[in-house]
């Protein structure tokens, strides 16, 4: 495939509005206990489908790709590529694109690293497969996992990749286009939608943008969320890390805003909002147990977006929702709230693992068995 890779400093990783693959993002994990490490990529570019409006030479193309290690145990680590690579070569040709990455990056990695395991921005071979929808034009996600290494593994030598039981960050998504005004964002919203950011006007609710020594308001609040959705406890210094990484970024493109809902004084939700290239994000949200009939969730978002367009933000990231509107699914209740802001749903491909020591891969695949929901990684 005429690829090539070189390390870098993560200091000068490109920009890019791929939150995860950027060296702000690298800063923050640093800061959670993961190892960083960049690479420069350089491939032929027959194999992949991109458009450039520029003369140069096009026989090349060029990335890089962010990968953060972290320990499993005291001996074994995992090379994890938050949402990358980037560049998305032809469906038929992406696990060649991995297996050749993967084994050219097993030179640069620790000995003890069982496996490289990429988390794909890269659009599901399944998402525009009309076998894959129900009567109600539901997607029903993809096939089994078997059936999806048959495909990903295609024209691969070594047919060594491998779906993970569960996916690190959030596979579907929905896109806001913020390239449209805001009276035809606003009208392309669902209508109990609309209402509800009406009412929560009406009865007062306002949006600011908190400051560094207000997290413990906003923690408060992420504490009740997960306790009445039953999820993963991080402690406060994991979301600190988000807002101070900042200070040891140097690059323009990134900027975190931490913003909470209010009313009369009294905080009901809040939200982590960060921008990377002409993309924001929706990172991390929480509400309050109080006054939830003020529908303060409603202003907070409506606030960023408008924040987003603002800051010349092409597209709005709602950042995890389910593949469709089912009742049963655990992110049920987040689907209908961020599909009622409009938007284009999105299925990525998620987790695939790449192993290199099989014996310790399979006791750690053995041991996910008993995880399940997303990592916040």
């Amino acid at each position: 495939m005429d690829l090539e890779i070189e390390p870098k400093n993560i200091d000068n990783i490109e920009s890019t509005s791929v939150l995860q693959q950027t060296s702000y993002w690298a800063k923050v994990k640093q800061r959670q206990g993961y190892k960083p490490r960049a690479f420069d990529i350089k491939l032929k570019s027959g194999k992949l489908e991109i458009k450039r409006d520029t003369d140069k030479d096009l026989s090349y193309a060029t990335d890089d790709i962010l990968i953060l290690l972290y320990r499993l145990n005291e001996t074994n680590q995992l090379a994890y590529v938050p949402y990358g690579p980037i560049l998305e070569p032809k469906q038929e040709m992406q696990g060649a694109y991995l297996e050749e990455l993967s084994e050219m990056l097993r030179n640069y990695l620790p000995y003890q690293c069982i496996a490289v395991r990429y988390d794909l921005r890269w659009e599901s071979h399944w998402a525009n497969d009309e076998s894959r929808y129900d009567r109600e034009k539901k997607w029903i996600g993809p096939p089994e996992s078997a059936i999806q290494e048959i495909r990903i593994n295609f024209n691969t030598i070594y047919r060594n990749l491998r779906k993970t039981i569960t996916d690190n960050l959030p596979s579907n998504t929905v896109f806001l286009n913020l390239k449209r005004s805001q009276e035809v964002i606003l009208m392309a919203m669902k209508p109990k939608t609309r209402y509800n950011i009406r009412l929560s006007q009406r009865k007062g609710v306002i949006v600011r943008e908190a400051e560094e020594h207000e997290l413990d308001i906003w923690y408060e609040m992420y504490t009740q969320t997960a306790a009445r959705n039953g999820i993963l406890l991080h402690d406060i210094g994991f979301f600190k890390s988000v807002l101070t990484a900042c200070k040891d970024y140097s690059g323009s493109n990134t900027g975190v805003h931490l913003l909470l809902a209010q009313h009369d004084g009294i905080p009901l939700a809040g939200m982590f909002l960060v921008v990377s290239g002409n993309r924001a994000t929706y990172l991390y949200g929480a509400s309050s147990d109080f006054k939830r009939n003020y529908m303060a969730t409603y202003s907070l978002q409506w606030y960023a977006i408008r924040k987003a367009k603002s800051l010349g933000c092409l597209e709005y990231d709602m950042f995890g929702v389910s593949r469709a509107d089912n009742k049963s699914h655990p992110l049920h209740g987040l689907y209908r709230f961020k599909t009622g802001f409009g938007g284009r749903l999105f299925h990525r491909l998620g987790c695939w693992d790449y192993p290199f020591l099989e014996k310790e891969y399979e006791t750690f695949r053995t041991s996910e068995l008993n995880c399940s929901g997303y990592h916040l990684r």
